[in-house]
């Protein structure tokens, strides 16, 4: 079959050529990479899903895989907990199982000293706060850590100093 320039074939070729060379560069969810595709064909949803379908098929794109990296990066370099994590992979179309599986990458003794870590500069700058253990609860949760992660954190922090 012969391709004739700017035909839906060759933009699909094109496109996928470019997807692949992302992906050979970074981790990609299915979601991101369908995202990618549509635009770059005009918003053919159709062309899309093929494009898509052939990443997955030679392993440019894995949920799993991607799920598993976002996680161990997401807690050990940015200092964020399990809900946070769990609640950003939501929102990009992985599945609960997946998201499950990638949880049990993150190392909790890493994640724990990470948040000792992250709640210890927070601390310097709230001295004197009259609101400081609120404060540091909010900042502790909004960083995606559960209740008593935080709470265990605090303490730590308190007896350290």
């Amino acid at each position: 079959m012969e391709t004739i320039p700017g035909s839906m074939a060759d933009l699909k070729a094109k496109c996928l050529s470019r997807l692949q060379r992302m992906c050979s560069k970074a981790e990609y969810c299915t979601a991101d990479i369908r995202r990618k595709a549509i635009r770059s064909l005009d918003g053919d949803s159709a062309a899309a899903d093929e494009v898509v379908a052939a990443l997955i098929a030679d392993k440019y794109v894995d949920d799993r895989r991607y799920a598993s990296a976002f996680a161990r990066e997401k807690a050990s370099l940015q200092g964020w907990g399990t809900v946070k994590i769990r609640f950003q992979l939501r929102g990009k179309g992985i599945s609960d199982e997946v998201i499950t599986a990638a949880m049990e990458n993150i190392d909790p003794d890493g994640a724990e000293k990470k948040l000792d870590k992250i709640l210890a500069a927070k601390a310097r700058t709230l001295e004197g706060d009259p609101q400081f253990r609120l404060k540091m609860l909010k900042f502790g949760l909004s960083r995606g850590y559960e209740y008593p992660e935080v709470e265990a954190s605090l303490e730590r922090l308190k007896n350290n100093s």
